[in-house]
């Protein structure tokens, strides 16, 4: 594979730039999840975004593929979902001139570049987990055969953290999955002013295409050639193993962690790093990127014990007093 230069990252982060004045047409403020949307495309992984409902988390993920020119289906996820409403079914046809009859494979919603899973946590487990094999190897298994999904293939998944009447859990191996865990919050008083003003109006703002598939999958693999110090590699994995209770593990740890991060936590948090210092022009990962994203990498990875719900400890606060525990050497 050919190194990247300079020249290529200045060339590749303009169009980054415009990619992202591309959504801010439709998408007023949410500079944090925008990157971190885009941290997790450049990366392949998946994001889990949580937030009260209406505040354009569908809108993002459309304008997201309007400017990428990727294909967009969305999924509203209720209780009575079945795993083939998803992936896909065989149906039965019959040639009329012979009559021989043989089944086809109509594929699913699944079959797209970029997956909206709209409150993925109202869905019961059995059509969650229909999610795992194309979110880890991007491949449908379905009567013996083996059916590859389009590339890029990104599956954006959101959740109420209000309601939990009558929602599932999304089981930790699930959790896992995600790359990233985005919180939404609500805008500022001058974005909700200019939410307004934007939404209420005679014409719409329309999102211009200024990238395709192609170009997300060379930066893609863009961001594998990004460096990584060998210090930082090492503050990595001493994060990750002191974020599981134990002998030696922070005290705090200890007390409000009941299950700590896996191995795939290190590689995200890696893989996440790279992406963002390549977002920002650098070909080297630094102790900022690491800082910046690991509550979102790690949030969703941490199961916290009864007596951080009992002190109101959010796994923010857990992560908050890893990094300090833990610093780079």
């Amino acid at each position: 594979m050919t190194s990247i230069t300079e020249a290529d990252i200045q060339g590749q982060l303009a169009r980054l730039t415009q990619l992202r004045a591309a959504i801010g047409e439709a998408i007023v403020g949410q500079g944090e999840v925008v990157e971190q949307l885009l941290i997790g495309l450049l990366a392949g992984g998946h994001c889990l975004l949580e937030g009260v409902p209406g505040l354009g988390k569908t809108l993002l993920v459309r304008s997201l593929g309007e400017a990428l020119k990727l294909e967009f289906r969305r999924v509203q996820f209720t209780p009575d979902l079945m795993p083939s409403d998803i992936l896909g079914t065989e149906l039965l046809e019959e040639d009329h001139g012979t009559g021989h009859r043989s089944f086809r494979f109509q594929k699913g919603p699944v079959f797209t570049n970029l997956l909206l899973a709209d409150e993925l946590n109202r869905t019961p487990p059995k059509t969650q987990a229909a999610l795992l094999e194309a979110m880890q190897e991007k491949t449908v298994s379905y009567a013996g055969v083996t059916h590859p999904l389009p590339a890029p293939f990104f599956v954006l998944a959101t959740q109420n953290p209000l309601e939990q009447a009558g929602t599932y859990p999304l089981p930790e191996a699930q959790l896992d999955r995600f790359l990233l865990h985005i919180r939404v919050d609500y805008p500022t008083e001058q974005e909700e002013q200019d939410i307004l003003a934007q939404t209420t109006g005679a014409k719409a703002n329309a999102v211009p295409a200024v990238m395709h598939g192609e170009e997300v999958l060379a930066l893609q693999a863009w961001v594998r050639q990004v460096h990584f110090s060998d210090d930082l590699l090492r503050w990595v994995t001493r994060m990750v193993r002191a974020s599981r209770p134990g002998d030696g593990a922070p005290d705090d740890i200890r007390k409000y962690v009941k299950w700590g991060a896996g191995p795939r936590a290190g590689q995200s948090l890696i893989l996440a790093a790279k992406a963002r210092a390549l977002l920002h022009g650098r070909l080297a990962a630094t102790r900022e990127d690491i800082v910046a994203l690991a509550a979102p990498v790690m949030r969703h990875r941490l199961l916290l014990s009864f007596a951080a719900e009992a002190e109101g400890r959010s796994a923010d606060d857990v992560v908050a007093a890893l990094l300090r525990a833990v610093p780079l050497a």
